[in-house]
């Protein structure tokens, strides 16, 4: 008789090394997977609570809640048959050298992108959606983004490495074409006058069906090579405690899940989840939302690019 010691996948606390226990490989470049994840443990550009760089690992640990699951539901395909997945681990850089993070994050992003492979990053701090764009934008062009999140994260004040600027530098930069881009789940400031950005708010979208926000994703952003960015704080703290900067009033995990299988189609090239700070974690919440986002943009992806057939 099988039990389940003769199917290691199926426990839910052992050998959480990989992200949904996918093989750990630290020459990716060499193998043929098809996702690359990267852990970027960077958390120096944080203006509120630090602790984000520790939200890969926590992500990780979470995961094997997920793993056990062959076919994740709703979907009617299991991912390992159709995707290989490989967890490069978290990125080595010079402690306290934001800098070198920044080079070093776009320099092994390029590399994964020239290889043909996509890439699922875990944060850290927001800021290292900035040096993953510049690598995208080297093999896709100008994207669309697809921004979750409290903030906009479009503040031209602020210093070079803030996790705050991100959306203010790259459509400068021409990486990211605004008026292709939307955000969803903001409920602070911003200058509503001189915004890029198409924004469906907090409030709007707790009261809009995910359908409908996913219609208007689609709107706006055509047939554009799209980058997705969630910030897990987009989430109300009540599904998210354990982030840096926690607002009242987001969206249920639910909801975001379903707004994220509703782009199935689109021309998603790049994907990450951050903000995870896992000392401010209950009961790993916050760590498990970020898995599970993580997944669904797996499985989302892997219909969106001929995987499944």
């Amino acid at each position: 008789m099988t039990t389940i010691a003769d199917k290691p996948d199926y426990s839910l606390y052992s050998n959480a090394f990989g992200y949904l226990r996918q093989p750990l490989d630290f020459k990716p470049l060499e193998g043929d997977a098809d996702v690359v994840v990267l852990g970027l443990p960077f958390d120096m550009a944080t203006t509120g609570r630090s602790g984000g760089r520790m939200g890969p690992g926590a992500i990780r640990n979470a995961s094997v809640n997920l793993a056990w699951e062959e076919t994740r539901w709703p979907y009617q395909f299991k991912l390992s048959e159709h995707v290989k997945i490989v967890d490069a681990g978290d990125l080595v850089y010079n402690c306290g050298d934001s800098a070198d993070f920044t080079q070093r994050v776009e320099d092994f992003a390029t590399k994964i992108l020239e290889a043909d492979k996509a890439m699922l990053s875990f944060g850290g701090d927001h800021f290292v959606t900035l040096p993953l764009l510049r690598a995208h934008y080297k093999k896709h062009g100008k994207m669309a983004l697809l921004h979750f999140d409290a903030h906009t994260d479009t503040y031209s004040q602020g210093s070079k490495y803030d996790h705050g600027t991100m959306f203010y530098h790259a459509p400068n930069e021409g990486i990211i074409a605004a008026e292709n881009s939307i955000q969803v789940g903001i409920r602070t400031e911003y200058d509503t006058s001189n915004h890029l950005f198409k924004v469906i708010d907090a409030a709007a979208a707790n009261e809009m069906t995910a359908d409908e926000i996913v219609a208007q994703i689609r709107e706006r952003v055509g047939d554009m090579p799209l980058y997705v960015t969630f910030d897990i704080d987009c989430l109300d703290p009540a599904f998210a405690p354990g982030t840096g900067t926690p607002v009242c009033g987001g969206l249920t995990s639910d909801k975001a899940m379903k707004i994220i299988r509703g782009l199935k189609g689109m021309k998603i090239v790049g994907m990450d989840v951050v903000e995870v700070a896992p000392a401010y974690d209950s009961a790993e919440i916050t760590a498990l939302a970020g898995a599970t986002l993580g997944l669904e943009m797996l499985h989302v992806w892997a219909e969106s690019n001929g995987k499944i057939k």
